[in-house]
């Protein structure tokens, strides 16, 4: 597998750091240019530091777009940093410091010494990463200097005016922004500062006892720095295997067998360094919620997650060396999927549509499973591995309603909906094409947008049965994308005895697992 492109943020002359946070902006009127400096794709921000093979330290997002979303700056509720136990420290780009138990910062609208002019070319939005990914590269292609930025959806930018890649439609998004939000500290008390300050970014907090955010607890060190859309992000600087203690717990359950443990640690040891270009453009490597990998208290993973992550540190899957798309899910319903029927792009050799089961439900069930066939994998399934999970199989009611409604949310319509229909399905029986009919025309739902679409629908292994007149209901299998492990089919898989490798080996064929330092090329 090669290596895809590292995206390089944009920087455009330094601005006075306390500025840099939820902007205030104003429309061009076309034809109307108010500056004559070539426009910035984005706010400036610094890429994350590499990662060093020996001891990788992730920045990850606790929380991003920090900052007044509505109304004024002198309304909104101050930010507030607590430590769990004793004080904690902070220090800003200036050199200036508070220290305390908790401190509340305040936001403060303050205007741009020169004004900055943003303009892009916008392709997207996109349902998730991976396909705005496989669009970059598509732009990259052409030359481009394309990055993916997560404003509210997946997106790719390049150079305003910058030719669309085939298949493609780009929009241009162009303000002129004249004022920041800054973050300000109430004066200090025991004889400093007397006067509020305000605070320059990156900010740098220490809390020896941890900083409690969000009902957790998490170490640190953290740092206050501006992202690429005019917000704040408070960030924790995570080494490697203390970060996989926030995940595999949340992610897989700390209940879980030791071998379905181990899988689930060298997974998502794997996805961090395969993803950890993926906010860049934030100035940071991931976030904490399940747009990436959900990231909690540390403290909560207890002795079987730290004896699975101790017993496989270091290790990551691999093919030809490099770390694999190593994607998984909750259960793929007795089917797994391949890479290319739940994202655009190239098929991958190692996540193939494959049945899910022992040898006799394999040799019923081989793919690509005929549409005739679907039926009965969804009524006679139970033999497949991780059958118990709650989600194996589902029904949903789908209404006219709803449909236009869900097709509203992301800016599409077709008037009031009269039928769906499936236009066609990948090996694994998977819907890969919806068409959405209605009195004002038709709309075709592709891949991972069907889910991104219809958000009560957990998989796209699923039936059309009409219900009554602008009704349908859904009967589907599995929970999440389906491709990679099935979190249920490893912990019934490690129940029945199997070991790490042999999970690994069974949902990631033809992959090794090896040390992170025998990886080639840099990190």
């Amino acid at each position: 597998m090669h290596r895809l492109p590292m995206p390089r943020p944009r920087t455009a002359g330094r601005l006075a750091p306390a500025l840099l946070a939820l902007s205030v902006s104003l429309l061009i009127a076309p034809g109307c240019r108010a500056v004559s400096a070539p426009a910035a794709i984005h706010w400036p921000t610094q890429p994350p530091p590499p990662l060093n093979a020996k001891d990788p330290v992730l920045w990850v997002a606790l929380a991003s777009r920090l900052g007044p979303t509505a109304g004024g700056a002198d309304q909104a509720a101050p930010l507030v940093l607590q430590a769990a136990t004793g004080s904690l420290s902070l220090v800003d780009a200036a050199g200036q410091r508070r220290s305390g138990t908790s401190l509340r910062l305040r936001w403060r609208e303050v205007p741009l010494a020169k004004p900055l002019l943003l303009g892009r070319s916008v392709l997207g939005p996109f349902a998730s990463f991976e396909s705005a990914e496989q669009a970059a590269m598509a732009w990259r292609a052409l030359g481009v200097e394309a990055q993916i930025g997560y404003p509210k959806d997946w997106e790719v930018w390049a150079v305003a005016s910058s030719k669309a890649p085939q298949g493609f439609q780009a929009r241009t998004d162009e303000r002129l922004v004249t004022s920041g939000l800054a973050l300000e500290a109430p004066a200090a008390a025991g004889g400093g500062s007397r006067t509020a300050t305000l605070l320059e970014g990156p900010m740098l907090i220490t809390a020896p006892g941890g900083l409690r955010w969000q009902g957790g607890v998490f170490p640190g060190p953290f740092r206050l720095q501006p992202d690429a859309y005019g917000g704040w992000s408070l960030i924790e600087q995570v080494p490697l295997e203390r970060y996989l203690l926030g995940v595999v717990p949340h992610e897989i359950g700390a209940a879980s067998p030791p071998a379905a443990l181990a899988a689930q640690a060298v997974l998502a040891r794997t996805w961090a360094l395969r993803n950890r270009h993926r906010f860049a453009i934030d100035g940071y490597h991931l976030c904490a919620d399940t747009q990436c990998q959900v990231y909690g208290d540390p403290r909560l993973a207890g002795g079987a997650v730290a004896r699975a992550i101790q017993a496989t540190t270091g290790q990551v899957l691999s093919w030809k060396g490099m770390p694999i798309h190593a994607v998984y899910h909750a259960t793929n319903g007795g089917v797994s999927a391949g890479f290319e029927e739940v994202w655009s792009g190239s098929a991958l050799p190692y996540l193939q549509a494959r049945p899910d089961g022992p040898a006799a439900f394999a040799q019923r069930f081989t793919v690509p499973l005929p549409a005739a066939i679907l039926p009965q994998l969804l009524n006679q399934g139970g033999a497949a591995y991780g059958a118990d999970h709650p989600r194996f199989r589902w029904q949903r009611l789908l209404t006219a309603e709803q449909i236009r409604e869900d097709l509203a949310r992301t800016g599409a319509g077709v008037g009031t909906p009269v039928g769906l229909k499936v236009l066609e399905r990948g090996p694994s029986g998977r819907v890969l094409a919806l068409a959405v009919e209605g009195s004002g025309g038709e709309r075709v739902l592709r891949l991972d947008a069907i889910r991104r679409t219809f958000r009560q629908l957990p998989s796209t292994l699923f039936l059309l049965v009409p219900d009554r007149p602008g009704a349908w209901r859904i009967v589907g299998g599995g929970f999440g994308h389906g491709a990679g492990l099935s979190q249920a089919g490893a912990i019934d898989l490690a129940a029945r005895g199997w070991s790490l490798g042999r999970i690994l080996g069974h949902y990631y064929p033809g992959t090794d697992l090896q040390p992170i330092h025998s990886l080639g090329g840099p990190l």
